[in-house]
């Protein structure tokens, strides 16, 4: 048995041992009905004015109605919301989540692939629908996530290929994957190779300097790997589109990449520093991908760039230290402000699962350095919908689309804000989550007397 199958039966094996443990908290919906009425709400649709007293009306999961005075479909299980508010779920657009469990325990981990180049990899073959995190995290108002292979983040402390594989947009609620998916491929992951001067040696944690020279003999050597593989994905394109099937080998990594190559799908980029971001730009641009970048710490150097090339931006969380011990210590909560001031489009994201629940905080903590209010709220809905390509679905509260919705007794980018209600594909999906059942056990801890 090799050293791969050997792991991924005792990933296996650990996987079945939770889903037998857990209680179905994760994919648990509650009470299926066909028809609801959410009324007299305060009702921020995202796609026009908000609306005082309003109801929403949904039906066969999808938005039926917005409004003022609508009629109830007959047999609506009916919510008086007066004194709440209504939003459209949040979106965090770029996470492990269903990826990676517990960091330290590799069975639990399916996020990345050996090997620099794995384009064939689709993340929504790896999520588990149990996963603890995914109910902790739509506790807090999060309805829907991409699921990124090979992203780094803190629960995984860095990506391992070049090509990590297609990022999939799913849902935060359903019993298998088929429930959950929104969008299976949504964008091909690429981590831009940088040019590396200095390397970490773990057996005497000390740095080590190495030559500029060789750095960047490194860095052009991947470059052109990525530039091989996507000349090589042309070929294959042409092939299916010419030839008959009889007349060429198949190869699912290069079949995986003619999407990208024929722009049907997003490249979603990830570099922060601006030389690596300039240096994607350039390459996408004279490769005529269609490039979302993620990360971006440093985007505000090149907004006027990102702006002229049309090149949207999911941006890491801020609240950690800035790029350069010499920038301002708000830096990075500055920049959401500049970009939008700017007029590139960008999203907030958590980039990992551990924090993914604090997503609305990340997007007010912008708003206290001077972003608008309309544009955080946006960056966690409708931006990201938007960027990814599935706006159509989610993002605003417009009758046809999906009931991906939340009801809060206050604003959801506010963290003493409590989700009262929350609809997942026009289910009223349970808000319990592990995080409350620990709470809920250690608040009735007798007093030590």
């Amino acid at each position: 048995m090799s050293h791969a199958r050997g792991r991924f039966q005792y990933r296996l094996c650990f996987i079945n041992f939770l889903y037998l443990l857990s209680s179905a908290g994760g994919s648990a919906q509650s009470q299926p009905a066909s028809s609801y009425a959410i009324m007299h709400a305060k009702i921020f649709t995202l796609s026009g004015s908000t609306i005082d007293d309003g109801t929403l009306v949904i039906r066969d999961g999808k938005i039926a109605g917005v409004g003022v005075g609508l009629d109830i479909p007959a047999g609506a299980h009916m919510i008086d919301a007066k004194g709440l508010q209504v939003y459209p779920g949040l979106f965090d657009a770029v996470t492990q989540m269903g990826l990676r469990e517990v960091g330290a325990v590799s069975a639990t981990v399916d996020s990345t692939e050996t090997g620099n180049f794995n384009p064939d990899v689709v993340a929504a073959t790896a999520v588990f629908p149990s996963s603890e995190h995914i109910p902790v995290t739509r506790a807090a108002g999060i309805t829907e996530v991409l699921a990124v292979p090979g992203s780094g983040g803190f629960d995984s402390g860095g990506g391992g290929s070049i090509i990590g594989g297609q990022a999939s947009a799913i849902h935060m609620g359903g019993w298998e994957i088929d429930e959950m998916l929104i969008k299976k491929s949504a964008a091909m992951v690429l981590n831009w190779p940088q040019v590396e001067t200095q390397t970490f040696d773990f057996t005497t944690f000390s740095r080590k300097e190495k030559p500029y020279s060789e750095a960047k003999q490194e860095y052009d050597k991947q470059v052109n790997e990525i530039t091989d593989w996507l000349e090589r994905a042309r070929h294959y394109a042409q092939a299916m589109e010419k030839g008959s099937a009889a007349g060429y080998d198949r190869d699912v990594k290069l079949e995986a990449l003619v999407p990208v190559v024929r722009g049907e799908l997003p490249v979603l980029v990830f570099a922060d520093r601006a030389r690596e971001i300039r240096n994607a730009v350039e390459f996408c641009d004279k490769q005529k991908l269609r490039m979302v970048l993620a990360g971006g710490k440093e985007a505000y150097k090149v907004k006027d760039l990102l702006r002229s090339k049309d090149i949207p931006v999911i941006l890491r969380p801020m609240l950690t230290l800035p790029p350069d011990e010499d920038d301002p210590y708000d830096r990075l909560l500055s920049q959401p402000a500049e970009l939008a001031a700017a007029g590139v489009k960008f999203a907030f994201a958590s980039f990992d699962n551990s924090f993914a629940r604090r997503l609305g905080q990340n997007a007010a903590n912008a708003v206290a350095y001077g972003l608008p209010y309309d544009e955080a709220l946006k960056a966690v809905t409708l931006y990201p919908a938007q960027i990814l390509g599935i706006a159509d679905q989610i993002g605003t509260l417009e009758q046809g689309k999906l009931a991906n919705v939340i009801v809060t007794d206050g604003d959801p980018l506010e963290l003493t804000t409590d989700v009262k209600y929350l609809f997942i594909r026009g289910q009223l999906t349970s808000l319990d989550n592990r995080h409350l059942r620990l709470y809920e056990k250690y608040s009735k801890r007798p007093k030590p007397q």
